[in-house]
């Protein structure tokens, strides 16, 4: 019998909450986490706005020591994994830490101490290259960091698959928990790589939104008017567990994962195809052992770039058919911009928690839909609604796919 892999703890850091209860209700709510840049001078930039993390003490989480080796991508990812493993309520003793293991991942890690380190060569020479610029921007180092600080001794591992990150960790986590290599398993991505090389460059492939003036409205997912993502920072983390384990001590259950699929495009870096993501839709709808019409919600990718969107929804119906209809297929990044490898993380927890809390948020700055975009997207408002199972998207650079689905816990 295939192990039971059940959602017990959720952690979250976003441009619209620094914890879960703030994120949450600032999602349902609809409130835009975009803004001008403040980290920096962006004025020379073609897009100046961005989903930037505010008021978030990294010393609440880790010491000062370590606030200050690590990027900041890291203090995210370790901040949300505290609080995903506080809210699971597991206890973590000697014995069993070789059973809890850590999968956070991102897709692009420690940009701005690397070009910090960079500035000391060149400004000051190779004596001021701080000797933790490695691992403090190496993409696995917020599992390993967390993995010592809470004596985590499972499998420890971090994907990076561009923007699919977070939901590869998430799926991936939960196989090891399947097949026995783990009971638990703490999952997710986390991203901050606001800084002028990382926007320049994304800039550069014309991929950002230039709607400075307006920018609460400037990310618009299935918008006629979008005109590219926006930037944004955080991390989103899953307590995942065995179902047994987690019932023997009581746990609260957010939801099951019931599904996970995986696929690629082999069809252009940035450019996605239909049938790569469809594939991915339809492996984690067999690997769940459930139709299209048992699924209810579908939190989309949605980055509100004009092919993106469209070539989405185009999969979406391919898969879906008729119950497209019927689907409500939305966009949290409408709200908190693009986490690129932190967006499948923190989206997973707003899908957890629409399946918890049976309700939609909303998809919001749709203005004038796009008639390519043809689904019920929840637009502008949050909707109760039944949903007795949710699909997560996550589409990366490369031709990179990830869906997982998480369904309504019934015993």
């Amino acid at each position: 019998m295939t192990r039971r892999v059940v959602v017990t703890g959720l952690g979250i850091v976003s441009p619209i909450g620094n914890d879960l209860e703030t994120s949450w209700k600032a999602a349902l709510a609809g409130v835009s986490g975009i803004d001008k840049v403040t980290r920096f001078d962006a004025s020379i930039l073609g897009s100046q706005i961005a989903g930037e993390v505010k008021d978030f003490d990294a010393s609440k989480y880790l010491g000062v020591k370590e606030v200050r080796r690590f990027d900041r991508f890291v203090h995210l990812g370790v901040a949300a994994g505290i609080m995903a493993l506080e809210d699971s309520g597991i206890e973590v003793t000697e014995a069993f830490a070789p059973e809890i293991g850590v999968a956070i991942g991102a897709g692009i890690g420690g940009i701005p101490l690397i070009c910090a380190n960079h500035d000391a060569l060149n400004t000051r020479g190779p004596r001021r290259i701080s000797p933790f610029m490695i691992p403090g921007s190496i993409i696995n180092m917020t599992g390993g960091q967390l993995a010592i600080m809470k004596n985590l001794k499972g499998p420890n591992i971090a994907h990076v698959t561009a923007c699919s990150t977070g939901l590869h960790a998430i799926g991936e986590a939960m196989h090891i928990i399947r097949r026995g290599d783990a009971t638990a398993m703490i999952a997710g991505g986390c991203e901050s790589t606001i800084h002028p090389l990382a926007m320049g460059a994304f800039d550069a492939m014309h991929a950002l939104s230039r709607r400075n003036d307006d920018p609460k409205t400037s990310s618009r997912p299935f918008d006629k008017d979008r005109d590219g993502f926006v930037m944004g920072e955080g991390a989103g983390v899953l307590m995942l567990e065995e179902l047994e384990h987690a019932l023997a001590r009581g746990a609260h259950i957010y939801a099951e994962v019931a599904g996970y699929g995986l696929s690629g495009d082999a069809y252009h870096i940035t450019t996605p195809s239909t049938d790569g993501p469809a594939r991915c839709m339809r492996m984690a709808l067999r690997n769940a052992g459930m139709n299209p019409d048992d699924i209810d919600y579908l939190n989309a990718h949605g980055t509100s770039t004009p092919v993106g969107d469209v070539n989405e929804v185009k999969a979406v119906k391919e898969v879906f058919g008729d119950h497209a209809r019927h689907l409500v297929v939305n966009s949290t990044k409408s709200m908190t911009g693009h986490l690129l490898g932190g967006a499948g993380g923190v989206e997973s927890v707003f899908t957890v928690m629409a399946v918890a809390e049976q309700v939609s948020p909303p998809t919001i700055n749709v203005f004038n839909q796009d008639p390519e975009c043809d689904v019920d997207v929840c637009a502008n408002e949050a909707r109760p609604m039944k949903i007795r199972a949710a699909m997560k998207n996550s589409f990366g650079f490369g031709g990179t796919n990830s869906t997982v689905i998480y369904k309504r816990f019934e015993g």
